[in-house]
């Protein structure tokens, strides 16, 4: 086994289990966002909060950890890029610090692709905001945009990359599983309306 692979996994997870939002939330005299709108770590859930300063912080932020983490394992563990992407998309899925209830990882997602695979982020960044800005509906645009990268990695011929970006899509849209239970029903709220 690779040496670099645990070293590039610890370093993803780590970087990824930060949770901005909540962080972010609490420090601007916010609260706790576990107990606001749909309790999710999130910047959607922050926009909640009725700071779009602290939500745009928090989309960053998240993003560029996963983009830090695959940079890092680039200049480094060039072997092992795709354990660091890894580590940060379960990091911020299941981070230790709060008892594996971390968030959906949407951003995070988009962040691990910009420096693996630009040409995905780049149709990743469009659907997400294209959808966003159309149904105004969080939940669809970022599943959407999730379900994009591997068909993405299949048409610029990245068979390498589209396994593990498969796996990732796939666990965006488990962690949205509530969400497709409200949209089911017709209950899903729209970005701008404070119910959770």
């Amino acid at each position: 086994m690779n040496s670099a692979i645990p070293l590039a996994l610890l370093v993803g997870y780590l970087l990824g289990s930060i949770p901005f939002g909540l962080l972010l939330a609490r420090f601007g005299g916010k609260g706790d966002l576990r107990e606001i709108g749909s309790g999710n770590i999130g910047a959607t859930n922050v926009l909640r909060t009725g700071s779009k300063g602290l939500a745009a912080a928090t989309l960053l932020l998240d993003a560029a950890k996963g983009a830090i983490a695959v940079i890092v394992a680039q200049l480094s563990w060039p072997d092992a890029v795709n354990f660091a992407a890894a580590g940060a998309m379960i990091g911020h899925l299941y981070p230790v610090w709060l008892r594996f209830k971390g968030g959906k990882g949407v951003a995070t997602f988009l962040g691990v692709l910009v420096p693996l695979l630009p040409v995905a982020a780049l149709v990743y960044a469009i659907v997400w905001i294209g959808l966003l800005a159309v149904l105004r509906i969080s939940s669809v645009a970022g599943m959407a945009a999730a379900a994009s990268a591997p068909v993405t990695a299949a048409v610029v011929n990245e068979q390498s990359l589209f396994p593990m970006l498969l796996g990732f899509a796939l666990l965006v849209i488990w962690k949205h599983r509530e969400n497709i239970r409200r949209l089911a029903r017709g209950e899903e709220p729209r970005v701008g309306r404070k119910e959770g």
